[in-house]
């Protein structure tokens, strides 16, 4: 199974990637000194910087029964560790900053462990149910002095029940005097998920049954 190539795919392809570059970047997450606090947070609030800048705490959603703490630090989620094999689908980049709040200041949270896992295009989770072991799509960066985390991954499939999504969770380094984990969930619009689902190994797995609005944990949220 071969990478995918940027430039050697078809224009409606392209399309769907210049599309992608409007929203793969995920929003701020801002969390609080007391890390317990911010984590329980369930209505947004935000605080202005003397640079104009905000923090946004966005609502806590379900970790869900797919996440395993596999430990793999790394950008590039899409090659599977245990065979070196890259998961097809279409390119996709996300980009965190996390922050923190302090006095009704906000700043970049430097050191926080940034955990991501989703399922691939067929809506099928690495590690989970099958007998053969498999660790893609799932990974972890710590954010730089910037309070910033980057990833490589595709852009997931969807499985019965769901909407497309991908899992994030935010935690302090183990050495850290206040401790604090936040877990949440990334959504996609509905649009530019019909482009790439109609594309090949999307379109394979058919019409998904569950758009965000009718989602009841993206409706929680």
């Amino acid at each position: 199974m071969k990478r995918f190539d940027p430039d050697v795919l078809d224009p409606a392809r392209r399309e769907v990637l210049r599309l992608l570059g409007s929203v793969a970047a995920a929003g701020m997450l801002g969390c609080s000194g007391n890390g317990a606090r911010a984590a329980s947070e369930s209505t947004p609030i935000a605080s202005s910087s003397p640079s104009g800048s905000s923090c946004v705490v966005r609502p806590q959603q379900t970790e869900g029964p797919y996440f395993v703490d596999e430990k793999l630090n790394r950008s590039d989620l899409t090659i599977d560790p245990l065979t070196g094999l890259a998961r097809p689908g279409v390119p996709l980049s996300l980009a965190f900053r996390v922050s923190r709040t302090s006095a009704g200041i906000c700043g970049p949270l430097v050191g926080a462990q940034v955990d991501v896992w989703q399922c691939d295009a067929l809506g099928i989770y690495s590690d989970i149910g099958g007998t053969t072991p498999s660790k893609f799509l799932r990974g972890f960066q710590v954010t730089d002095a910037s309070g910033n985390v980057r990833f490589s991954t595709i852009y997931p499939g969807w499985y019965a029940g769901r909407a497309v999504h991908v899992h994030f969770k935010i935690r302090s380094n183990a050495g850290a005097v206040s401790r604090f984990e936040f877990t949440s969930q990334l959504y996609f619009d509905e649009s530019i998920t019909d482009l790439v689902h109609a594309q090949a190994p999307y379109n394979t797995h058919g019409r998904r049954d569950t758009t965000n609005q009718r989602d009841g944990i993206f409706a929680s949220g």
